[in-house]
């Protein structure tokens, strides 16, 4: 089976570096540029990029504040943003002729799972300190309760365990089946291409990306704030 051939095999060896990393770096790039050209060119009265970036961001500020709490919301805002921003233009990379989604590449998923994973633990213990622990021990704890306590400790490591390859697998799952479908209704119906067929990938794209924002979102939140 022939290897897809894409616009940066001009510049880079796929067997030497694989797509999913020459395209992730791409997506940091454009990331990284478009926040260099907007910071550039602020305005009191935002214009172009300037209005687009901040749609944006304050819709991602709005859904960290209402998952996490104010207080919490602004430091672990960079984060959030930042994961749902890549993801989001990994996505739509796929989409366009001669361009890969990194996404659709389980490597790339996991480089993103796993710090959100360590995130989570990392404020946890950092807000709580010991007693994070308490988040996995259940709703009761005392002695008469120690059996119950740690059979829930146990159903709670998996289930933490469980977190960075579900984030994984899901959008990684997701970003591979939109190919292969965009391709089969491409072969099927070449007409409907430019219209039809765009719109499921751009909404699958946006879907999935938000997906991954609002688990890690929540995952955050459940860490930083009291067990009960």
């Amino acid at each position: 089976m022939h290897e897809e051939k894409l616009l940066l095999d001009i510049l880079f060896d796929p067997h030497t570096v694989p797509h999913f990393v020459t395209y992730a770096f791409l997506a940091s790039l454009i990331l990284i540029s478009v926040s260099l050209m907007v910071r550039s060119s602020l305005a009191l009265i935002p214009r172009g990029v300037q209005n687009f970036m901040e749609t944006i961001v304050e819709a991602l500020l709005n859904l960290c504040e209402e998952n996490i709490g104010h207080h919490w919301a602004k430091a672990l805002f960079p984060l959030i943003a930042t994961v749902a921003m890549f993801i989001a233009v990994c996505n739509f990379m796929g989409l366009i002729p001669g361009f890969m989604s990194p996404t659709s590449n389980i490597n790339t998923n996991a480089a993103l799972a796993i710090p959100v994973f360590l995130a989570t633990h990392i404020f946890g213990v950092r807000v709580h300190g010991f007693s994070y622990l308490n988040h996995f021990l259940g709703p009761i704890r005392n002695i008469y309760a120690f059996p119950l306590m740690v059979l829930m400790f146990v159903i709670e490591f998996i289930g933490h365990i469980a977190r960075p390859l579900t984030l994984s697998v899901r959008l990684f799952g997701n970003m591979s089946a939109k190919h292969y479908i965009l391709g089969v209704l491409g072969i099927l119906s070449p007409a409907l291409v430019p219209v039809t067929i765009l719109v499921l990938g751009v909404l699958v794209s946006v879907i999935q990306a938000f997906v991954f924002t609002l688990l890690t979102a929540l995952y955050l939140a459940g860490a930083v704030e009291e067990a009960h």
